[in-house]
């Protein structure tokens, strides 16, 4: 956020004088300070008969969703909810109770596709070459893009690309490779795969070096965020690469309504990118199935473990359409009362 604000400053493309920040480093830190960690799938006694626990998810690394006992009820509240069978992380725990259930529904309406992952990249990677171009891939910090080192650094172990230089360009996405290192129980990779994985990427740190590698002319994968396009160096690649047609931009899951990456996925010829509009020259590519996020038929088995018949079924975090769809989807499955609820709309439960 600091960079991108000193960046609006002194290229004066902000309607804001001055642009700041949505926070600070050094506030960031302060209320890190005031974080305490618990143990998973142990209740933690708030005081006045609230308990609460955290249980593994598998979205992304220590992700968890958070049961919530007040009342001599439960309300389970299930952040994303990742899925099985990744690479990387362990799968979901499956929730055993809910009285009051607050679910996600990302993908509520669909099915991810059946993707060969693998040969969509090895087919990517031979074009870049080719053309002489670059790669971007707009990446998450935390597990995307760790899962997309992965993929990379395993195809070129199966010899099925070349040595082609891979930049990881994510401040944050490098702190995370710190978070990796710092707690092995949380994912399936191991030590010696993790530091050959590492050591095959380059990591990119200062702003600086982003213009080096903006500048370096061999054929080249870039992974950087943010994912969406909204904000993060990825930015800084499309100014320079967005306009020719030997880039390849690789987006890979969920694209919000009104982001950069939607509008690229519906079409656009151009975008704005600090105040300035930049022609769709680079060839588009969506990659759907490396989402992080539960589809329809993963979070119906997510739910099948629930023993009782929940009081409440609230569908949150998720476009009309895809809530509209997994609330029919619930209710012939389970039989359980789903609702949607409406922007600000209060609910008593107690």
């Amino acid at each position: 956020h600091e960079e991108e604000a000193e960046k609006a400053n002194k290229e004066g493309y902000s309607r804001h004088h001055p642009a700041l920040p949505f926070y600070t480093l050094e506030e960031a830190e302060e209320i890190i300070r005031r974080f305490s960690s618990v143990p998973l799938d142990q209740w933690q006694d708030l005081g006045h008969e609230v308990k609460v626990k955290y249980t593994h998810n598998g979205h992304i690394l220590g992700a968890t969703y958070i049961a919530v006992n007040a009342g001599g009820k439960d309300f389970l509240f299930s952040g994303d909810i990742g899925r099985p069978d990744d690479l990387l992380l362990r799968d979901p725990v499956k929730p055993k109770w809910a009285d009051y259930l607050f679910l996600e529904s990302t993908y509520g309406d669909r099915q991810h596709p059946d993707e060969d992952v693998e040969s969509l990249l090895v087919d990517l990677v031979q074009k870049t070459i080719i053309d002489g171009g670059i790669l971007l891939i707009p990446s998450f910090a935390v597990e995307r893009l760790q899962l997309l080192m992965f993929i990379l650094w395993r195809l070129y172990q199966k010899n099925r690309i070349p040595g082609i230089p891979i930049f990881i360009d994510s401040p944050m996405g490098s702190d995370v490779l710190n978070v990796f290192r710092e707690y092995p129980a949380w994912h399936k990779l191991s030590d010696p795969d993790f530091k050959a994985m590492c050591k095959h990427m380059t990591l990119v740190s200062s702003y600086r070096d982003t213009w080096n590698t903006i500048d370096d002319p061999r054929p080249k994968i870039v992974i950087a965020g943010s994912g969406m396009l909204t904000g993060g160096r990825i930015l800084t690649y499309l100014t320079k690469k967005l306009e020719k047609n030997n880039t390849t931009i690789l987006l890979v899951g969920y694209q919000a309504e009104g982001t950069r990456g939607r509008k690229l996925l519906e079409g656009e010829k151009e975008l704005k990118i600090y105040g300035k509009f930049y022609q769709v020259e680079a060839s588009i590519v969506h990659l759907e199935s490396l989402s992080a996020h539960a589809d329809q038929g993963e979070l119906i088995s997510w739910l099948k473990d629930i023993r009782n018949i929940p009081e409440q079924v609230f569908l949150i975090h998720g476009e009309m359409t895809a809530m509209e769809g997994f609330k029919e989807k619930i209710e012939s499955a389970y039989g359980w009362s789903v609702r949607i609820p409406e922007l600000q709309e209060s609910v008593t439960l107690l």
